[in-house]
């Protein structure tokens, strides 16, 4: 995998403080498919079978069983927080979201990939 530097173009700020965390194998209730203005696709909104976490889960890495979803990958919906004007190293990309490391802090998240520019 090779990582580039991006410029994020405009801040970004996460409106879930507290993302859903999931280890491969583990089962989720499957609820909606993301149907919002930005046209983000294959985002599922699931649940843990606790209902303690909630959040958003791309579709590809659920292995559906009606109702009940298994994590094929472990995966987080960490968002990261950002500036206009930071910078930040580019992972790999999902359904319109980039997974980033923000260079100042070390800190990873996704950043909606409409927030970046790739530098010349």
């Amino acid at each position: 995998m090779t990582s580039k530097k991006e410029v994020v173009l405009k801040n970004h700020r996460s409106n879930y403080p507290n993302p859903i965390t999931l280890v491969e194998g583990q089962r989720v209730k499957i609820g909606e498919l993301y149907d919002g203005p930005e046209n983000w696709q294959n985002w599922r909104y699931c649940y843990t079978l606790d209902e303690q976490l909630e959040g958003w889960v791309p579709e590809q890495i659920i292995e559906k069983d009606g109702e009940i979803g298994i994590l094929t990958t472990a995966y987080t919906a960490k968002e990261l927080n950002v500036d206009a004007g930071d910078h930040v190293i580019f992972m790999h990309e999902l359904n319109g979201w980039s997974w980033c490391e923000l260079e100042s802090t070390g800190e990873c998240g996704w950043i909606p990939n409409e927030c970046l520019s790739t530098e010349q």
